[in-house]
């Protein structure tokens, strides 16, 4: 039921801000690197530390709202992730906004050979700096909550450190 929830929210925010497309709409392509900690626990629990690396793209509307589209990958849990998120920035300077929102997907996680594909859902804080008209880097924290359960053991959430850096157009 958390996934169907999840899942109409989503779209009804997209269907939302369909009309805002027509406005103001600065699309952007992106990568990022960072440090993702996952709580593992059970029979498989394991240090939960590794890199992340991240694929993503989106458009700003109207200078205050963020929808993007991120994949992830982290090696030590070989986990897969797809999010859709929403923020809102706050601009604070003429080249420096602080966002924060919310982000829902899944993640396709293995542990001792147990895979699984799950939903995952959280939010996000952060800053981001325009660096010229078409560069801009953001430094993000997020926490997801986890669905993982496989062979007694769990995934309970991820935290996330990413610095990524943007090319909009």
């Amino acid at each position: 039921m958390k996934k169907i929830t999840a899942i109409s929210t989503l779209a009804l925010a997209v269907m939302a801000a369909s009309p805002a497309f027509a406005a103001d709409t600065e699309w952007f392509v992106g990568g990022g690197v960072g440090y993702q900690n996952d709580n593992v626990k059970g029979q498989y629990e394991q240090n939960g530390e590794d890199a992340t690396y991240q694929l993503r793209g989106g458009a700003i509307i109207n200078d205050h709202h963020r929808l993007m589209g991120t994949y992830s990958y982290m090696d030590k849990s070989e986990q897969n992730m797809f999010l859709a998120s929403y923020d809102y920035l706050l601009p604070v300077h003429q080249k420096v906004n602080l966002f924060a929102g919310v982000s829902a997907g899944f993640a396709d996680s293995e542990i001792n050979n147990d895979s699984s594909s799950d939903f995952v859902w959280g939010g996000q804080v952060g800053a981001m700096y325009k660096i010229t008209d078409n560069w801009s880097t953001d430094l993000t924290y997020r926490y997801l909550d986890q669905d993982y359960k496989e062979n007694n053991t769990k995934i309970d959430y991820s935290q996330q450190v990413v610095w990524s850096v943007d090319y909009h157009f």
